[in-house]
């Protein structure tokens, strides 16, 4: 449990990212969605900002006018005062800012400073002046404003607003400043009133701009999604089905489109079943309807090879050729009655569990004549036990076969057969360091009638067909053979079969490069990448000790070639 939490915990992110990748319209909607959000933040941020700048430079307008008619009222008020007698100038102020806060209109708030009192009509406090703007207006004789945040007595937070200042002359007294506060509050509610109505309607926009973009990308997904289906199907062997065609769109071009070259698949295919099945037909029935009169010549030949020692010399040889060429005939007949089996589904298995290695061995000392002809050295690499649930006749077959091409195109080097397994399969691998064949031939090697260079020196002819019964028999067994060859660098082919009779392979006790070329860190000598060499399965050494198979006559001249 610990390892699987940490596990999800590690690679949490791998679902999203996978899930991203398979779906096209998750990144369609997502894509439409980013987008959306970000267009209209940026241009709520515009529009916001713009309205912001016109409603308080509106506001601003509207406060300078008021500022200046108020602060040309006053000074008018101040110049028009009788001012003989005793006269106290903080009551005529305080008349005066008095005045000016219970005007109708326009409401503000103001604030004389007098000898260094304050005079204020109604709840706004000397601290809402800037002092900025207090040192410009002792300085200057002009009406200023600038923004501020404007307290009040009987609240706890400030209010945004403007502030004007200017200064009064009172004949015979002094110049006196005065400031006018005009509040925010109804341009801010509107602001808000704004903003709450651009971000609801740019959640609405955003989805719906996502639901239509689902609806569009399901519109333009939905038919490739039954294309890739319709081609899965034909993939399958279900050549009949078909696109439905809706519309005439390009959509429906490509249904149509897809629908006829499945039509025209299915013409192809059908054609080549026929043919194939008429080429298989007919090697049937070839195959059949020689043995009888091969049987006869066959009686004939042996009567002749048998009477060879009373012909003279150019008739013995004849009657040897004659008989030599009738095993080949009949070698060739027999492989081309396998075939006809394999075609028509008729081959079965006589499973039965034997240890390969015995069969390796049998293989080995019944071509031992072959190896001492071609003056080849076979090399046998054993590893453990090597049991498994066979057909002993298919499976000898295909190791006869392996390894007499083996020492056919070895040209003298030793061949080496090696065995190894596991719990699950065990690989039989024949390893020749002869001529080899290029990377591309790797498959066709297993097709019928496939010849390598005609330039090969052979001491034994093949048909053919030998490695294409080979690997009908491994695949009867649910079992792999694969090849490897580089030109001067030879060969290897790998047999690997499950131990139990119905089970499934999964890996190869054996690589299918030779070990060999395989240099330290998984770098393949001949010149091409590699994934490291599998770690061995048991605690034996990765390079079992030889034993050595061939003839006596020539272990003295191991590797001279």
């Amino acid at each position: 449990m610990v390892s699987i939490q940490r596990i999800l915990k590690s690679r949490w992110w791998r679902f999203p990212v996978t899930w991203w990748w398979r779906s096209l319209p998750l990144r369609v909607v997502l894509t439409v969605f980013v987008a959306s959000v970000l267009v209209l933040v940026l241009g709520g941020f515009l529009l916001m900002q713009q309205a912001t700048m016109g409603v308080i430079d509106g506001k601003k307008r509207t406060a300078m006018n008021e500022a200046r008619q108020a602060v040309n009222t006053a000074q008018q008020q101040l110049n028009a005062a009788d001012l003989t007698g005793d006269v106290n100038v903080d009551k005529l102020l305080l008349d005066l800012a008095t005045g000016f806060a219970n005007q109708p209109g326009e409401q503000f708030e103001v604030i004389i400073i007098s000898s260094g009192q304050t005079i204020t009509a109604g709840n706004a406090t000397a601290r809402s002046i800037p002092a900025t703007l207090e040192k410009q207006v002792e300085q200057s004789n002009d009406l200023l404003i600038t923004p501020t945040e404007i307290e009040y007595r009987d609240m706890r937070t400030s209010v945004p607003g403007l502030a004007a200042g200017a200064t009064l002359t009172l004949p015979l007294t002094g110049r006196y400043q005065i400031y006018l506060m005009f509040p925010l509050t109804q341009e801010v509610a509107t602001l808000m009133v704004l903003r709450n109505a651009v971000v609801t309607t740019g959640a609405v926009l955003v989805i719906l701009l996502t639901f239509i973009a689902a609806l569009v990308s399901r519109q333009v997904v939905t038919p490739v999604r039954a294309a890739r289906k319709a081609a899965e199907s034909l993939a399958s062997g279900n050549l009949r089905d078909r696109m439905k065609v809706r519309g005439k769109d390009d959509l429906a071009r490509l249904a149509t489109s897809m629908n006829y070259m499945a039509s025209e698949l299915e013409k192809q295919i059908n054609t080549l079943e026929e043919l194939s099945a008429v080429q298989q037909r007919f090697v049937s029935d070839v195959s059949h309807e020689l043995r009888t009169p091969l049987t006869t010549v066959r009686m004939a030949a042996e009567v002749l090879y048998e009477a060879r020692d009373d012909f003279d010399p150019v008739a013995a040889r004849s009657a040897e050729l004659l008989q030599n060429e009738l095993d080949r005939f009949e070698a060739l007949l027999s492989d081309l009655l396998e075939i006809s089996r394999f075609d028509a589904g008729a081959a079965q298995l006589n499973v039965e569990e034997v240890d390969l290695r015995d069969l390796v061995h049998q293989v080995v000392d019944a071509n031992e004549r072959l190896a001492e002809t071609n003056n080849t050295e076979i090399n046998v690499h054993e590893s453990g036990e090597a049991k498994a649930e066979v057909d002993p006749r298919r499976i000898e077959r295909i190791l006869r076969n392996l390894l007499v091409n083996a020492i056919e195109h070895s040209e003298g080097h030793p061949v080496d057969v090696l065995i190894e397994s596991d719990a699950a399969a065990v690989a039989i691998a024949v390893r020749d360091h002869g001529v080899g064949f290029e990377a591309s031939q790797a498959r066709q090697v297993f097709h019928r009638f496939w010849r390598g260079d005609s330039s090969r020196a052979r001491a034994v002819g093949g048909t053919g067909l030998g490695l294409a019964i080979a690997m009908e028999d491994a695949n009867l067994h649910g079992g792999w053979l694969t090849a490897w060859g580089r030109p001067a660098m030879g060969a290897q082919f790998r047999l690997t079969l499950p131990r139990k009779v119905g089970a499934i392979l999964e890996t190869s006790p054996l690589p299918l490069v030779p070990r060999d070329l395989v240099g330290p860190g998984g770098t393949r000598l001949d010149g091409l990448e590699a994934p490291a060499p599998r770690a061995p399965s048991s605690p034996a050494s990765p390079s079992p000790p030889a034993v050595p198979r061939r003839a006596a006559a020539e272990e003295t001249s191991v590797g001279s070639s």
